[in-house]
Parts: C-alpha cells; sequence; structure tokens
C-alpha cells in the first residue's frame, strides 16, 4: 500500500475544502504537557499532541543501532510519535551486543561504565544503547514511553522498594533533561501485586523529574485508574483492553467490558479529578484471539481500527498501536512467522495515520464524546460511537450499518456531511442537510465487520 500517496489524497481533499477548514497541526518535538482542561495532550508551544504509539517493547533489547533506525524511521513515516518500550524486561536482561542491564541481577545496581563510544565495546554499555536509541527517536519527533522494569521481572517478591526507588533515582536523574520521555510505570501486571514497588517507582520518578508525565499499564482488561488515580505521580490514566475476545471473557468482574474498550475510558473520562486516558494495549494485529492458541483466528487490522476509533471517539487523548512481531522484534527465524521488518508494514500500522489526521483536522481541544448523537444504537459490533466539536461531528460505525443521528447538535441550519474512510482516509461527499431532526445514513458497501466508515458532519 502507497501510504504517502494515500496521505498526499488526503491533503489535497484538505486544501480543496471538502472537510471545511481543516488544518492538521503535527507537533512532534519538546517536553510533552497536559492541556488545560485536563483530557488531551499539548506540545511545549500549546498546540495538540494526539498520541500515536507503537509497542516497540524489546526496541532497547533486540535491536542493533541500525536496525534501531530503520524501525524508528517507519514509525515516523506512518505518524507514529511515541514508542512503549521496556528499559529492563527481566533482572537478567543482556541487550543485542551482550551488554548487560544490572550488576548481579540487582535492579539497584545499573552496569554503567566510563565513556560511550560504540567504537570501544568495553566502553559501550547497556544504557550507552538506550541513549543512542532514545536520541534517534528525538531526531524524529518521537517520544519514547519508557517502561522501567517489566512487571513479570519483580512479582517474585525478590526485588525491594529500596532497589525499585534507587534504580527509578538512576533513571530520573539520567533521563530527565532529555525532551521526549514519558514514564510508564508498571508493565502488565495489577497494581496490587508488589505494590511498593510501583509506589517507590512512581513516586521517586516524579520527585526526581518533575517535567517527564507519569501513567501505569496495567495487566490485560484493567486500568491504572484501579489503584492510583488520587496519586499525585500518575499523570493520566492508561488501561489494557488486552487480547481476548467476547467468548473467552469468562473470569470475574475486572473482564466486565470484554471487547468494548470504549467501556473503560467512559469509566475512567467521569472519575475525578479529571486525568487524561487512552488505551495502551489493544490486541495486537496478527496475534491470536487469547493469545496463546495458535490454532485460533489472529486479530486483524481491521479489529484494531474498531479499538482505536471506539476509544478515541469516547474521549481517549489518543491510541497505541500493536503488532505482534514487531512489540517482540522477531527475526526471521521461523519461516511461518514475518519477522518484525516484514510486519512493520502490516496494513494497520499504515492505517493509524488516518486517525491522527482525521483528529487533528479540527478544532482539537474542544472536543467531547456526546452519544446523543446516535438516536439508535446497538450492541457490541453494532455499537455507534459519536464524538464532537462546536461546528463538527464525528460517528464511527465498525460494520457499515444504517446510522440514525439527532441533529442539531452542532451549529448551523444546514450541515455538510461527508464519510470517511479510515483504511485510506479518503473522503466521499454526501452534500447538504437540514440540521433538524433525526436522519438516517447509510455508509457504502454492505453490511459487514470491518466495513467501517467515519460519518463527518460540519457546519
Amino acid at each position: 500500500m502507497n501510504f504517502k500517496l494515500l496521505n498526499s489524497k488526503f491533503l489535497t481533499l484538505l486544501c480543496s475544502g471538502i472537510i471545511t477548514g481543516a488544518k492538521p497541526v503535527y507537533s512532534q518535538s519538546g517536553t510533552l504537557k497536559i492541556f488545560e482542561n485536563r483530557r488531551f495532550f499539548e506540545d511545549q508551544h500549546g498546540k495538540p499532541f494526539f498520541w500515536l504509539a507503537d509497542t516497540g517493547w524489546l526496541l532497547f533489547n533486540r535491536l542493533t543501532r541500525e536496525e534501531a533506525d530503520r524501525y524508528l524511521t517507519d514509525r515516523q513515516q506512518k505518524g507514529f510519535n511515541v514508542v512503549q518500550v521496556m528499559v529492563v524486561q527481566a533482572l537478567r536482561t543482556v541487550n543485542v551486543y551482550g551488554d548487560s542491564a544490572l550488576v548481579n541481577h540487582d535492579l539497584g545496581m545499573p552496569k554503567v561504565t566510563d565513556g560511550n563510544a560504540f567504537e570501544n565495546q568495553e566502553q559501550y554499555d547497556y544504557w550507552d544503547h538506550i541513549d543512542y536509541v532514545v536520541g534517534k527517536a528525538a531526531e524524529k519527533g518521537i517520544k519514547i514511553g519508557m517502561v522501567p522494569i517489566w512487571g513479570n521481572a519483580v512479582k517474585n517478591g525478590k526485588t525491594s522498594a529500596a532497589q525499585a526507588k534507587a534504580y527509578a533515582q538512576f533513571l530520573a536523574r539520567r533521563y530527565r533533561d532529555w525532551p521526549n520521555i514519558v514514564w510508564i510505570n508498571g508493565g502488565d501486571i495489577q497494581g496490587d501485586v508488589v505494590p511498593g514497588i510501583w509506589e517507590a517507582i512512581g513516586g521517586t520518578l516524579r520527585a526526581e523529574d518533575p517535567n517527564h508525565l507519569i501513567t501505569f499499564h496495567p495487566f490485560g482488561r484493567m486500568q491504572s485508574s484501579k489503584w492510583f488515580h488520587n496519586r499525585e505521580w500518575l499523570d493520566f490514566n492508561m488501561f489494557q483492553s488486552g487480547h481476548r475476545t467476547y467468548a473467552q471473557d469468562n473470569e470475574a468482574k475486572d473482564l466486565r467490558y470484554g471487547e468494548d474498550n470504549w467501556r473503560y475510558v467512559e469509566t475512567d473520562y467521569a472519575r475525578t479529578p479529571v486525568k487524561p486516558v487512552l488505551d495502551g494495549e489493544p490486541s495486537y494485529e496478527n496475534i491470536w484471539h487469547g493469545l496463546h492458541d495458535k490454532t485460533l483466528p489472529v486479530w486483524t487490522a481491521d479489529d484494531v481500527r474498531r479499538y482505536a476509533y471506539w476509544s478515541v471517539f469516547a474521549g481517549a487523548c489518543g491510541f497505541t498501536y500493536g503488532n505482534n512481531a514487531v512489540m517482540q522484534m522477531r527475526y526471521a527465524t521461523d519461516p511461518k512467522l514475518p519477522s518484525w521488518e516484514e510486519a512493520m508494514n502490516d496494513p494497520g500500522a499504515g492505517q493509524m495515520m488516518h486517525l491522527k489526521n482525521l483528529m487533528l483536522s479540527k478544532p482539537y481541544f474542544e472536543r467531547v464524546p456526546d452519544q446523543s448523537l446516535v438516536a439508535e444504537n446497538g450492541e457490541r459490533y453494532d455499537r455507534l460511537i459519536a464524538t464532537r466539536g462546536k461546528d463538527y461531528a464525528f460517528i464511527y460505525t465498525w460494520n457499515g450499518r444504517d446510522m440514525k443521528i439527532n441533529m442539531g447538535k452542532i451549529d448551523g441550519a444546514k450541515v455538510n456531511a461527508s464519510w470517511y474512510d479510515p483504511r485510506t482516509g479518503e473522503i466521499q461527499v454526501l452534500g447538504k442537510f437540514e440540521n433538524k431532526g433525526i436522519k438516517t445514513f447509510n455508509p457504502p458497501g454492505e453490511v459487514r465487520n470491518g466495513n467501517d466508515w467515519v460519518l463527518v458532519l460540519e457546519k
């Protein structure tokens, strides 16, 4: 797929006025901040920052400098502005150059050598390699969402809060002056498992580094807000909607939302104090339903788009994409499975930029979720999700079913209506409609899962 061509088509449509007044704003440099309404991110200049992340979890561990350059360049070209990465996956972690992260597997003792010359392998250590990758990301306008230590590495209770505090001090002092850092505490774990570790890391990062934002990456089907919403160190909420299907959710009440990731957003959106929220790990493209049973189908680009538009239209400040091969930086050792370099071009990765383009094509900070636009809704895959500003509204369907819409929710006696294609970013103009009563809009194509469209209404 020619993403440059598609993006060019989208910009042509913008310039021709099909999306009235659309002026995409891309700002990907400097320290990330929270906008004054506490719902969204902004850059150091006060410009909108739509979080579009990729899960490159093992970037620091498995890729060489040259490979990291190729990966970051690809993600930059596809519109990603954040990469979520594990700093230390396990206490025994060694990177591609054979350098250990820690001394004697002690979290409180990072293994640091004098000097950082790559040509001298006795100088170039684990942390110098991270410095290199973070620096390259900064050059490309990409934030690095750093997970200090993955949950599995410390949940056995053999790492103390004191060790975690010393480690967090080391990280904060090393990276607090870098402009492109976001801290992601936790790592696929419940906040009440070794809670002393997470409190030590979160509190220490905040004390040592007041300028970078901090969140918490929880276990599947869970939200950071469950444990840490009121913590001073938690700047925004993250949830993991996870990899199960509706049918696979047969556990307790914490899994009650199933694939409806918009429900997590609605729950956190209603909390006080107000904090931004986003889905930090939905189902990965090309991973098996439920993760482990390889006889089951895999999640596709269609599913990824559903998670993205559902959560963002429900009020999320961005979205995190993931790919099975890319998140683990899988090498081409199994001919039946794609390598990370092959999987970088899976369709879902390239389609995420169309969501970002759409959200930044309108006044961003005024946007609110508004389900009152939907006159007749459905459950599960029939669900319509709506969001709007003062002069515009977006309504998303995943399966292309008819939309019955309550008009009059945005300004204007009449509105311009069009269809936005989440697969290509292209627009199909419908025309002008009276802005009153209930009107039915019929999306292009047949009704089927994955025939998704956004109805765009504009003053």
